[in-house]
C-alpha cells in the first residue's frame, strides 16, 4: 500500500516542485501564456477526449455533477459559520473555504489514483465548479454578478458535447481524438508546474490565522466529502473521487480573483501556502482512505 500511495503522489509533487524551484531559480516563466495554452486549448482536449472515450454511464456523471454541486454548497453555508464565530472578512475568506484545488491537485490524483475513470469523474467535479466559481463565485468576491465570464470558456461547450457523444454512443473520428488526446496530455504536468511557480511567489502572513483556516479546509473537506458519500449513497472510484476532491487545499484562483478584486490578496496568499504544505502530510493519510473505500 505504501509503494502505491508513493506512486500516486510522487509524480504530483515532482511536478510541482519543478515549477517552484524553477521559480526561485529566477528562470522565467510565462505564466500567462501558460495560463491561456492550459485554459484554451489543453484542458478542453482533456475534457472532450476523456469523457467521449471512457466506459461511464449518464447516472454516474450525474451523480458526481450533484456531489459537486451539494459540497459547494455546505463548504459555503459551513465556511459563513465558521468566518463569523471568528470575526473575519466573509468576502475575503469564504472563496478559500470553499473552492478547494479540484483542477490543478485533484485531476492529476484521480487519475493516477483511479485511471481513466477516476480521471472522467474528477472532471465532471471540475466543470461543475468552473461554473459555480465563474459566475456565483466571482459575483460573491467582487459584488457584482455577471455571467460573461462564462463566454468563451472552451471547456464548457467541451463537456456538452463530450457528454452528448458519450451518451449517444456516437462514433468520433480517430484523427479528432488522437489531437485531443495529444493536447489533452499536457494539461496536468502545465497546471502542477504553474501551480509549483504560482506558490514560489505566494509569501506567509499570519501565520497562526492561516493554520487554523487551512485546517479547516482540509480537515472540514474531508468530512463533507465522507458525508456526501453517505448521503448519496455512492461507492467505489466515485466515491474515492469526491472525499479525494472535497479534501484538497485552497485553490490558487482564489488568490487571484482576490488580487484583482482588492480582498486582501496577502491573506488569501498565506492560506493558499500553508493549506498547500499541510496537504503533502494529509495527502498520504487521505489516499490510503481512498483506496480502501
Amino acid at each position: 500500500m505504501i509503494a502505491e500511495i508513493l506512486g500516486i503522489i510522487s509524480p504530483v509533487l515532482i511536478c510541482i516542485a519543478i515549477g517552484f524551484i524553477w521559480a526561485k531559480a529566477g528562470r522565467k516563466f510565462d505564466t500567462p501564456m501558460v495560463t491561456f495554452l492550459v485554459t484554451y486549448f489543453s484542458t478542453p482536449a482533456l475534457v472532450f477526449y476523456t469523457l467521449a472515450t471512457v466506459d461511464l454511464s449518464m447516472d454516474a456523471l450525474l451523480a458526481i455533477g450533484g456531489a459537486a454541486t451539494l459540497a459547494n454548497i455546505v463548504f459555503a453555508v459551513a465556511g459563513s459559520i465558521f468566518l463569523a464565530l471568528m470575526g473575519l472578512s466573509q468576502r475575503t475568506y469564504l472563496q478559500s473555504l470553499t473552492w478547494p484545488n479540484v483542477g490543478n491537485i485533484g485531476l492529476p490524483l484521480c487519475l493516477l489514483a483511479f485511471g481513466e475513470e477516476g480521471l472522467a469523474l474528477a472532471i465532471g467535479f471540475f466543470a461543475v465548479y468552473v461554473v459555480i466559481q465563474l459566475t456565483i463565485g466571482v459575483a460573491f468576491v467582487s459584488g457584482e454578478f455577471s455571467a460573461k465570464s462564462l463566454v468563451g470558456m472552451p471547456i464548457i461547450p467541451a463537456t456538452i458535447i463530450a457528454t452528448i457523444v458519450l451518451v449517444a454512443d456516437l462514433g468520433v473520428p480517430e484523427w479528432i481524438l488522437n489531437t485531443t488526446k495529444l493536447i489533452g496530455d499536457l494539461t496536468i504536468p502545465l497546471m502542477l508546474i504553474t501551480l509549483g511557480v504560482s506558490l514560489a511567489s505566494l509569501k506567509v502572513v499570519n501565520l497562526g490565522r492561516s493554520f487554523a483556516l487551512a485546517i479547516f479546509r482540509l480537515g472540514g473537506g474531508f468530512l463533507v466529502g465522507l458525508s456526501i458519500v453517505w448521503l448519496l449513497g455512492l461507492e467505489g472510484t466515485a466515491a474515492g473521487v469526491v472525499i479525494l476532491q472535497c479534501a484538497l487545499p485552497v485553490a490558487v484562483f482564489c488568490y487571484l480573483f482576490s488580487q484583482l478584486y482588492e480582498r486582501e490578496p496577502e491573506e488569501v496568499a498565506s492560506l493558499v501556502v500553508i493549506s498547500t504544505t499541510l496537504s503533502i502530510i494529509s495527502l498520504p493519510i487521505l489516499m490510503w482512505f481512498v483506496l480502501l473505500v
